[in-house]
């Protein structure tokens, strides 16, 4: 239909005619259209879960955090003949979980700690608070005030990290200090 025909009291009920048994019609067919795709999708074959790898050995595991806490090089070694160790936990018993930078906070090795996360570890508040980031440390326990409560691995306080963290870690002791932390 042209712009003269619309133009016209004839054209135009035509148009306008048209128009409202399409906005009725239109419900009706994207519904049905919608219901044939949903039966198709569901009839076919689902794909399959890609198989995951095995779990990592939990020597290998237990080695690699045990390294954590002082050996830079073994650290360097293992993680680079196995990239998946960067963030594997080795459980001490009763839940006390570890990894290989939790070991280097709390031991205040400030070397694997910064190769670790430069690797793409999870950091946490633990390796926060001994590396002296006050802003990360002080950001996380304004959102979450009981956080300055919670205990690394071996139920090490973060006050104890910070203060492992030395004179780059001052200002996160005295913070965790003014907010209550006496261990």
């Amino acid at each position: 239909m042209n712009i003269q025909s619309i133009l016209t009291r004839r054209g135009f009920i035509s148009s306008a005619a048209a128009g409202v048994a399409g906005a009725i019609l239109t419900p009706s067919l994207i519904q049905s259209q919608v219901q044939r795709q949903s039966q198709s999708l569901l009839q076919q074959e689902k794909p399959a879960i890609p198989q995951r790898p095995d779990p990592l050995k939990p020597e290998v595991v237990k080695e690699f955090v045990i390294a954590g806490h002082s050996k830079l090089d073994r650290t360097k070694e293992m993680l680079a003949e196995m990239p998946s160790l960067l963030n594997a936990a080795w459980d001490w018993g009763g839940g006390d979980f570890e990894t290989a930078l939790g070991g280097a906070g709390h031991m205040g090795n400030r070397e694997i700690a910064e190769f670790l996360i430069g690797s793409g570890a999870r950091m946490d508040i633990f390796a926060s608070a001994m590396l002296g980031n006050l802003v990360i440390v002080r950001a996380l326990i304004t959102a979450y005030p009981a956080l300055k409560n919670s205990r690394g691995p071996h139920g090490i306080s973060l006050l104890m990290h910070a203060q492992k963290g030395g004179e780059q870690a001052r200002m996160v002791a005295e913070y965790l200090q003014s907010v209550g932390l006496t261990k």
